[in-house]
């Protein structure tokens, strides 16, 4: 069954519609704003330039912002393998929640289960591979962080939404903080590529990779989040890597 949905459009959004096939990816986000009603305000005036598809509130009301064959403005700049400026490429699905910047807290299962309705309902439409449902951290992760650790990736994964290993939890921590020999770092480094994230221009490599080994973690190793690699890391993305 389709999820219920009302319109409240913005007038944030470009010209022309773009075809069916031109959406590929599905962006997930958190507004990090306080205040419910601010966020929807904020998406739909003309002044702030930002925008996206779906809104999601608290109470899991969802809100069709722009309609899907027209490019919003929620992605900025990004990447992710070898597209950039994923917004002509994608949906976008803002998520009510204060962030980081604020209390960031727990989704709310009302706000989950809408948001499993609305992305079965948009990759039956629009044929989305899973490993393309995204977080904002994986594809700006020099400035992003959204939808964060709290967001239930590993739950979306079980039920086949997105990309997600198949590793025990248990025998996973066992090798946690166990360090990489340099070949391994590598490997690491690799597999990160070969998943989707990129390397960042203009910061040297320790730099980067220390950014996107923290993306990569708020994605696939939620409960500790450092930008160090270590042998857990390099498991879950060899894992990744095979599906």
């Amino acid at each position: 069954m389709w999820p219920k949905i009302t319109k409240n459009y913005s007038p944030n959004f470009s010209l022309p519609k773009r075809a069916k096939k031109k959406i590929q990816f599905i962006i997930i986000h958190y507004t990090g704003m306080k205040k419910e009603i601010s966020a929807i305000k904020k998406l739909c005036d003309h002044k702030s330039k930002v925008s996206a598809h779906y809104f999601i509130k608290k109470n899991g009301e969802i809100i069709n912002l722009v309609p899907d064959l027209y490019e919003a403005w929620h992605a900025g700049k990004s990447n992710w393998k070898r597209y950039n400026s994923l917004n002509k490429n994608s949906i976008g699905i803002e998520i009510q929640n204060q962030g980081h910047q604020f209390r960031y807290e727990k989704f709310s299962l009302k706000q989950i289960n809408s948001l499993i309705r609305l992305i079965k309902k948009l990759v039956k439409l629009y044929k989305i591979n899973s490993n393309n449902i995204l977080g904002h951290s994986d594809i700006a992760p020099e400035r992003k962080k959204d939808p964060g650790e709290k967001f239930p990736w590993k739950y979306l994964g079980k039920n086949k939404l997105v990309k997600w290993h198949n590793l025990n939890d248990k025998s996973l921590k066992k090798l946690r903080l166990k360090k990489l020999t340099n070949l391994e770092e590598k490997q690491f480094l690799n597999n990160i590529y070969s998943i989707g994230y990129n390397r960042i221009k203009n910061l040297r490599l320790s730099q980067s990779n220390k950014i996107l080994f923290q993306s990569f973690q708020r994605r696939f190793r939620q409960n500790l989040i450092n930008g160090k690699s270590d042998k857990e890391c390099l498991i879950i993305s060899k894992n990744l890597v095979k599906y």
